[in-house]
């Protein structure tokens, strides 16, 4: 199960959104601080979303400590990118568990500061309020709307 993980983020590490939804089980749970949980075809389509979104743009990741024992995995990567609201520049530090089923992610938990991540993406608005609950609900609904929308266009 080893090769999934390096598989999904050699696959991200392209931008290649097929390959990497490969690496799912039908029934995916991820979970992240920007998206809540998504699950099935919504979490294949977040992944779909950032990999049209980053694509011909200064996008890279570096992968690290990638294990897998008992059906169980970890990694820890990292993102370097320009969050588009902004043009701010953004290093997202990311640890993620994944749990497998027939051979497949079947649950994908990625972990980070949100707060660390708000003050690189927004400035001076993440630094006030990056750190509340209400910031937290605000972006979910804002991610999950930008989802929404993508997917009626797929």
């Amino acid at each position: 199960m080893k090769n999934i993980i390096e598989k999904f983020y050699r696959d991200f590490k392209n931008l290649d959104a097929e390959s990497i939804v490969e690496c799912y089980h039908k029934e995916i749970v991820f979970e992240d601080p920007a998206f809540g949980v998504l699950k099935g075809e919504k979490a294949k389509n977040m992944w779909r979303m950032l990999c049209i979104s980053q694509k011909g743009k200064d996008f890279k990741i570096k992968t690290s400590n990638i294990e897998f024992e008992n059906q169980k995995g970890k990694a820890h990567w990292e993102a370097f990118y320009i969050f588009s609201k902004t043009g701010r520049k953004v290093h997202n530090i990311i640890n993620a568990e994944f749990e497998f089923k027939d051979g497949k992610i079947i649950k994908h938990f990625d972990q980070f500061n949100l707060y660390k991540w708000s003050r690189q993406a927004l400035g001076f608005k993440g630094l006030l309020l990056g750190w509340t609950s209400f910031f937290k609900k605000k972006l979910n609904a804002q991610t999950n709307k930008l989802l929404s929308k993508f997917e009626q266009n797929i």
